[in-house]
């Protein structure tokens, strides 16, 4: 069994030109983090006990357990701050002052679709009924995001985590995650890492494209039902901006609040796994997870700002467990993987991002070889 992590070793350029991101003493982490990494030997004969064995720490541990409280304080939080942003919206009207309640809104509908990644791995009710209708009422009507759309895209990234065939988050797009697929790409691909955070303002708008297009496809199960909360949504944001904003404020609004929802949006889901190896498809459900996911260390801040993805790895191991419950099965896991001799990434926030970088930098080395 192996995982291949695509590139391979570091190029001259990519140290030379990101390097600069990370400490010094972090400069061998591409070549370590490009190679094959194989089991030894002594791990390959137990990996089918191994996860069993994990759950039954986690399951004795009571961090399976639902938390229903903590589902209504924070729910509810984020539904108080939504109505209070529009609120605010309306009584300041035709003012330049209401790009400041776009700001506040791009980090609540954030919070809304952080909510909704919840609902949809049944973290907050046990059944699905519940969490659809819920996921449906947050997505498409609140935030004008396609559920069904975003739920079964997500699904097939947990089940094959940077799988390079199964994987959608790191299927060719405007960004390309591995050299083959860089392969006949142009000026973009070749300097990707630069144009990656400009890029992040366009996420929201790519995910309600790809929403709306998902169900004229009709890969979308609850398609009328979709289709109406996601008008909904959209003929009510433009008309509350038309009704209440001249046509310039209405304009400078949407740009604010969809650019920083899209960078929010981006920023949370880009250190989990960009930058990680690449699996074969050998592996089993344990070193499938947890060698393709990264953690983030931080305090209540960041567990609060990043939805508790930056335990990503007790995450795609667990993903219904509810999200105060990661920090707490994170030093289980770690003693674990320490006990298997199964690598367990964690690192610092700003890390995470430049090593992501560096990746993407890698991947568009060959076409910088080119004359």
């Amino acid at each position: 069994m192996s995982f291949v992590c695509r590139p391979g070793g570091a190029s001259p350029t990519t140290k030379g030109v990101l390097g600069l991101l990370t400490p010094q003493s972090r400069a061998g982490w591409l070549d370590a983090m490009t190679t094959t990494l194989s089991m030894p030997r002594a791990e390959r004969t137990s990996t089918g006990s191994d996860f069993a064995e994990l759950h039954r720490r986690i399951n004795a541990a009571g961090l399976l357990e639902r938390r229903p409280g903590y589902y209504a304080v924070r729910l509810g939080l984020v539904a108080a701050a939504y109505v209070t942003g529009w609120v605010a919206f309306v009584l300041i009207g035709a003012s330049w002052w209401t790009l400041l309640v776009a700001v506040f809104l791009a980090i609540v509908f954030a919070q809304v679709a952080l909510g909704a990644h919840d609902l949809a791995h049944r973290q907050v009710f046990r059944t699905n009924r519940p969490s659809a209708r819920a996921g449906l009422v947050a997505g498409n009507l609140g935030i004008g995001m396609s559920y069904g759309y975003w739920m079964t895209k997500h699904t097939k990234h947990h089940a094959n985590p940077n799988h390079d065939d199964l994987d959608p988050d790191v299927g060719p797009g405007v960004l390309v995650w591995s050299r083959e697929a860089a392969r006949g790409r142009g000026f973009l691909t070749r300097y990707q890492a630069f144009f990656f955070l400009p890029l992040l303002p366009l996420l929201g708008i790519s995910l309600k494209r790809d929403s709306i297009q998902a169900l004229r496809d009709g890969t979308v199960k609850q398609r009328r039902l979709e289709g109406a909360l996601l008008a909904a949504h959209l003929v009510g944001y433009a008309a509350a901006l038309l009704l209440v904003l001249t046509p310039l404020q209405a304009l400078a609004f949407v740009v604010v609040h969809q650019a920083l929802f899209g960078s929010y949006l981006g920023l949370t889901f880009a250190p989990n796994h960009k930058g990680m190896p690449h699996p074969d498809g050998t592996e089993d459900f344990l070193r499938k997870q947890v060698l393709t996911s990264r953690n983030v260390r931080g305090g209540w801040l960041v567990d609060a700002a990043l939805g508790g993805l930056n335990h990503q790895i007790e995450h795609h191991l667990f993903p219904a467990m509810p999200t105060p419950h990661l920090r707490k099965a994170q030093p289980i896991v770690q003693a674990y993987c320490a006990e298997l001799g199964v690598p367990y990434e964690i690192t610092g926030l700003r890390d995470s991002y430049a090593q992501a970088l560096r990746h993407l930098h890698d991947v568009g080395v060959d076409l910088r070889r080119r004359p």
